[in-house]
């Protein structure tokens, strides 16, 4: 029997809510299945733990998480504490700590009755972003220069690694190529204003696009490629972006497959010498923590990609059979999508159609 050991990191808000329905899964897959089981070990990290410590987490928490075989978090965000803070002490510390250099996020729509675009449907929207995920825009190099006066200078610099750019556009192509759809990976850029970093970009792209011919590639600006996700979601399949880029053009991707409790991620570790985190990217929504009322798909959704990394791909199946079977009575649903039940029955009702 393989017993996977993961940590959890609930974090604020509806993140502990989400993340009880995305372990009661994995405590129903494993009851099903006696060749695959679970430990989870919880650390209640977050701006709550920020409030009372002065830390995000434990100084020795990325000591801590690296014995784990994956890390499930939930969601990070609450009243008082700063994002940047929030977002450095402990998502992208984890996320740089552990070379967690790709950012996945599937884009794709379950059912009709959930897309906001006139004439599209399921067969329109089944496209995954490829984000580059320690480096970029998100790098933290700059500074603020005489401040509180009226010379106060901000400085944010972006880091571009070729080594790193590489590696995040190879694993693109590679992806293209597995999900063999249209064999085609599209590379968001804005060279015509960034100069330096994005036709740095381009070019390494280009190279790429050398090494496998067999692959179509587009490139578009990020604006235009924002536009073209609405007008023709059903033209992509792959496409590759830098950390702000894909940050920005995935939450418009959200949208596209039903909004953010559809909004699944994972935070890869290719080579898998440090632990890979997963993790919905609702944030905490803390107006509406407590009350039952959150989406617990994304979570679950995440736990599906989280089974993929781990290659249970044939577990992750069950989780979005359990997912679809669900979103077809609408009754039975979250608010956000129309229907009048809580998070812990979605929750329930997923492990329901996975145990039949």
């Amino acid at each position: 029997m393989k017993n996977y050991k993961i940590a959890v990191i609930p974090g604020d808000g509806i993140g502990i809510e989400v993340m009880n329905e995305g372990i009661k899964v994995l405590n129903t897959l494993g009851e099903l299945n006696k060749d695959i089981g679970f430990t989870f070990d919880w650390y209640d990290w977050g701006c709550e733990y920020y409030l009372t410590t002065g830390k995000m987490m434990d100084e020795d928490g990325l000591e801590k998480l690296k014995k784990y075989d994956a890390i499930l978090l939930g969601a990070v965000g609450f009243p008082g504490v700063p994002d940047h803070i929030s977002l450095r002490d402990l998502l992208l510390k984890i996320r740089q700590g552990f070379n967690q250099y790709i950012n996945l996020r599937p884009i794709k729509l379950l059912t009709d009755t959930d897309c906001p675009l006139k004439n599209k449907g399921v067969e329109d929207i089944d496209m995954v972003f490829v984000r580059e995920n320690t480096e970029g825009e998100y790098a933290g190099v700059g500074g603020i220069q005489r401040e509180g006066t009226e010379d106060e200078v901000a400085i944010q610099t972006s880091v571009f690694t070729r080594k790193n750019t590489e590696k995040v556009m190879e694993y693109a192509f590679k992806l293209a190529k597995e999900r063999n759809k249209f064999n085609k990976v599209t590379s968001v850029t804005k060279s015509n204003a960034l100069n330096y970093s994005m036709v740095f970009w381009d070019r390494l792209f280009k190279e790429k696009a050398e090494e496998h011919k067999e692959i179509k590639t587009e490139s578009f600006h990020v604006d235009a490629t924002s536009m073209y996700m609405i007008q023709r979601p059903e033209t992509f399949d792959v496409v590759v972006a830098s950390n702000l880029f894909g940050d920005i053009l995935t939450d418009l991707g959200a949208t596209l497959q039903g909004g953010l409790g559809f909004a699944a991620g994972a935070n890869i570790n290719p080579e898998r010498e440090y632990p890979s985190m997963f993790e919905p990217v609702h944030g905490s929504a803390p107006e509406i923590a407590g009350k039952g009322l959150a989406n617990p798909i994304a979570m679950i959704w995440t736990v599906k990609m989280m089974l993929d990394f781990l290659e249970h791909e044939d577990l992750g199946e069950k989780i979005m059979d359990g997912i679809v079977e669900v979103l077809k009575d609408r009754k039975k649903l979250t608010p956000d999508l129309g229907g009048s039940g809580t998070t812990s029955q979605v929750g329930e009702l997923i492990c329901e159609v996975i145990k039949k």
